[in-house]
C-alpha cells in the first residue's frame, strides 16, 4: 500500500535542482580555462579558478543524484510502476538519443578542429561522427552521461523504492526516531560512501563511459536511494538538516581546510573527502529549506527548464569558447561572453522553440503543454 497518493511537492528540492545546475553550466565554462580534461582550451590557463571549481566539484554531482533520488520518491507517490517506468524512459532516453544524434555532434567537430583535422563544415564532418568511440573515435555521449546513469538507476532501485514506501516501513520508522532524537545521525551516511570511496576509487577511476566504471555507478546509486530514504522521513528530515546546518557549515568549511592543506595519508584523506562531500550537502539541504521553500513562477519556469539547458548548454559554451580561443581579450571577458552566451542561447531556443514546437519537448525531457 502506498503511502500517499497525493501529490507532493518541496519548492527547496526543486531550487536546489535549478541552481545545482546553473553551477554546472558556470563550471563547464570554467574548465576552458584550466588544465584539467575538456574538450576545447583557452590560449591562456587560469589557474586560480581550480581553487573554487575543486571546491564545487566535491557535492555537486553528488546532490545530483540526492536530489533525483527525492524526486523519484515524490514521483512514485501519486503514479503506479508502470506509469512511473514510461515517464522515466520517455524524460531520459528518447533526449539521451536525441542529444547523441544532434546536440553532441558539434561539440566533437569544433575539438576535431582544435586538433587541426581538416574538416570543411559540420556536415561534411556529421559522417565521420559515427566512426569508433570517443575519445580515440568520435561517437558519444559527452555531458550527457547522467541521463544512462539515472535511467539504469531507477530501474534498478525502483523494486526497492516500492518496499519502502509501503505504510509503516521498519527501516523508514526507524531512521525516524533515530533522526528525531539524534539529529547528527544524519552522518552515519558517510559509512557506505566511505567504504566505496576506500575499495572503489583507486581501481576504478570515473570515466563516465559506463562500463567498467564501477566506482561512479554504486556511488552514484547509494547517493540515489539515500535521497529517496530520506525524503520518505518527511518533516523528521527537513527538521533534523535545519538544526544541524551551522554544524554542517563548519565541518565542510574545516575538511575542505583540510584536504588541500593538510598532508593526508590515504584512509584518512578518503575520510575527510566523503566528510567534506556530505557536509555540504546537508548544509546545502539545510539552509535551503529554511530559506527557499516557497512557491513562486519563477521557480516553476526554471524547473520546468533544466533538462533543455542541461541538454544544450556545453555544446553552446564549446561553439562560443572555439571563436574565443585566440582572441587577445583578457580572460576575464571570455569568461563573462561564455557565459552569457551559454546561459541565453539556451533560454532562447527553449522559450522560444521548445516551449513552442510541441514536438520539440519530449527531446529535450520537457513534458508537453
Amino acid at each position: 500500500m502506498n503511502t500517499t497518493k497525493t501529490k507532493e511537492r518541496r519548492y527547496d528540492i526543486d531550487w536546489i535542482r535549478v541552481i545545482v545546475f546553473d553551477v554546472l553550466i558556470v563550471y563547464h565554462v570554467g574548465m576552458f580555462f584550466v588544465d584539467w580534461g575538456w574538450h576545447i582550451k583557452n590560449n591562456e590557463i587560469v589557474d586560480w579558478i581550480k581553487i573554487p571549481m575543486s571546491f564545487i566539484n566535491q557535492w555537486r554531482i553528488p546532490i545530483l543524484f540526492v536530489v533525483s533520488g527525492m524526486g523519484t520518491r515524490f514521483a512514485l507517490s501519486h503514479r503506479s510502476r508502470p506509469t512511473y517506468m514510461k515517464e522515466r524512459f520517455t524524460r531520459l532516453f528518447i533526449p539521451l538519443l536525441f542529444g547523441m544524434l544532434i546536440i553532441v555532434p558539434p561539440q566533437v567537430y569544433f575539438e576535431r578542429l582544435t586538433q587541426g583535422l581538416p574538416y570543411n563544415s559540420l556536415i561534411a564532418f556529421y559522417p565521420h561522427y559515427f566512426e569508433g568511440i570517443y575519445p580515440e573515435g568520435n561517437f558519444s555521449w559527452h555531458h550527457l552521461w547522467f541521463l544512462p546513469y539515472l535511467l539504469i538507476m531507477s530501474l534498478v532501485a525502483t523494486p526497492i523504492f516500492i518496499a519502502l514506501r509501503r505504510e509503516g516501513n521498519t527501516i523508514i520508522s526507524n531512521l525516524k526516531n533515530l533522526l528525531s532524537q539524534y539529529p547528527s545521525a544524519l552522518y552515519l551516511a558517510i559509512i557506505p560512501l566511505l567504504l566505496i570511496e576506500v575499495l572503489l576509487h583507486d581501481s576504478f577511476p570515473i570515466s563516465h563511459a559506463l562500463l567498467g566504471d564501477w566506482y561512479a555507478l554504486i556511488l552514484y546509486i547509494n547517493l540515489f536511494i539515500l535521497g529517496y530514504i530520506l525524503i520518505c522521513c518527511a518533516s523528521t528530515f527537513w527538521t533534523a538538516v535545519l538544526q544541524i546546518r551551522y554544524w554542517t557549515l563548519i565541518i565542510g568549511i574545516i575538511s575542505y581546510f583540510l584536504m588541500r592543506n593538510v598532508p593526508m595519508e590515504s584512509v584518512f584523506e578518503d575520510m575527510i573527502k566523503v566528510i567534506n562531500m556530505w557536509s555540504c550537502i546537508l548544509t546545502i539541504f539545510g539552509f535551503s529549506a529554511r530559506y527557499l521553500n516557497k512557491e513562486s513562477s519563477l521557480v516553476k519556469y526554471r524547473n520546468r527548464a533544466v533538462y533543455p539547458f542541461y541538454i544544450l548548454h556545453q555544446t553552446i559554451t564549446v561553439i562560443c569558447g572555439y571563436y574565443l580561443i585566440n582572441s587577445p581579450m583578457h580572460y576575464s571577458w571570455k569568461m563573462l561572453i561564455m557565459t552569457t552566451v551559454t546561459f541565453l542561447g539556451s533560454w532562447m531556443i527553449y522559450e522560444f522553440l521548445i516551449l513552442r514546437i510541441s514536438f520539440l519537448q519530449p527531446l529535450f525531457g520537457v513534458k508537453r503543454g
